[in-house]
């Protein structure tokens, strides 16, 4: 297995060897890790003398704008689809279909670079480098760096730590190992604010978005004794388009109640289409991750989502009805 992971990590050392022009992306709805390693890896082409454009198809969330080279990220437009790279490279992306409009970016590269954490990946690159057992993509990125020995600086452990930190959630998620405590502990040399990052990913909430959150929370609704907990948002009820850290501490809220396996957060498009983003967490005893592939979405054991067609109690009790049944 070892033999295996190092073989397939050198094809990616050579991929980024031997091309000149890259492109790099990350999923919608970003997040700390997808940011955070999208960035590093940025930063690692720049070193070593490449051209690199990162383009994703969602905007920054307000709460990552402190992160370097972060202003580099251009969002996707029509016009992008006619450029000419030599490497697409995607960070943090089960499935092409994640990237969103950028993968029509893809037709326009010669190798596809996938590099990814999660269990359900779809291995759609030509070279796929895929460690369910990384705590985080930014975990992978840091390895990375130590195999082709290109030095952090500042600005890359910055990028990186925060990565790893909002995937394990702050280092006490299932998924945080030796090694990873070892990778934030060489990071940290860099006298990062490790407070003032904490605070600025989950603390600094604008007083709006306090209200908003009030507003949601007496709806929860919960079933199985309390097993399961989940949250509805609707258009009628989101004034614009709701965050990522909102979502997650919406979540991480779910989580912190007494008894709960699972907790859920659906939230109705605010485009015309009738679609509903479902968010998943578990406390670990229910593969969340089972869950959302049956409905065309993926993850992790206890992280994970899928975007589902139809109206939003539709959508609710279809879902409750597939955690329910999963529940011994």
């Amino acid at each position: 297995m070892k033999y295996m992971k190092k073989k397939i990590l050198r094809q990616v050392v050579e991929s980024i060897r031997k091309n000149k022009k890259f492109i790099i992306t990350s999923h919608r709805n970003l997040e700390g890790d997808a940011l955070g390693s999208e960035l590093a890896f940025f930063r690692l082409l720049r070193k070593i003398g490449k051209e690199a454009l990162m383009v994703n198809a969602d905007p920054v969330p307000y709460s990552y704008s402190f992160l370097p080279d972060i202003e580099k990220i251009a969002k996707y437009k029509k016009s992008l689809a006619g450029l000419r790279f030599d490497c697409f490279v995607t960070l943090d992306c089960s499935g092409m279909n994640r990237c969103g409009e950028v993968s029509n970016i893809r037709i326009n590269s010669d190798t596809v670079v996938n590099i990814d954490h999660h269990i359900s990946n779809e291995a759609f690159g030509d070279v796929n480098w895929v460690d369910p057992k990384a705590s985080s993509c930014s975990e992978m990125v840091y390895g990375l760096y130590k195999e082709m020995r290109v030095p952090f600086d500042k600005s890359s452990a910055l990028q990186l730590y925060t990565g790893i930190m909002t995937d394990t959630g702050s280092f006490k998620y299932v998924n945080t190992t030796p090694a990873t405590f070892m990778a934030a502990a060489e990071l940290t040399k860099f006298n990062l604010d490790i407070n003032g990052i904490y605070r600025k990913v989950y603390e600094d909430i604008p007083f709006e978005d306090i209200k908003f959150l009030l507003s949601v929370l007496p709806a929860i609704k919960r079933g199985v004794n309390g097993r399961i907990v989940w949250f509805k948002i609707t258009k009628k009820i989101t004034p614009g388009k709701l965050a990522i850290d909102l979502s997650e501490h919406l979540l991480n809220f779910g989580r912190s109640i007494k008894n709960v396996d699972v907790v859920v957060l659906f939230k109705e498009n605010l485009g015309d289409n009738k679609e509903v983003r479902v968010n998943f967490r578990s406390q670990g005893r229910v593969d969340v991750n089972k869950i959302a592939a049956f409905f065309g979405g993926g993850g992790h054991k206890t992280a994970s989502g899928c975007t589902i067609e139809g109206g939003i109690d539709e959508v609710i009790h279809k879902v409750i009805g597939k955690i329910k049944s999963e529940i011994k």
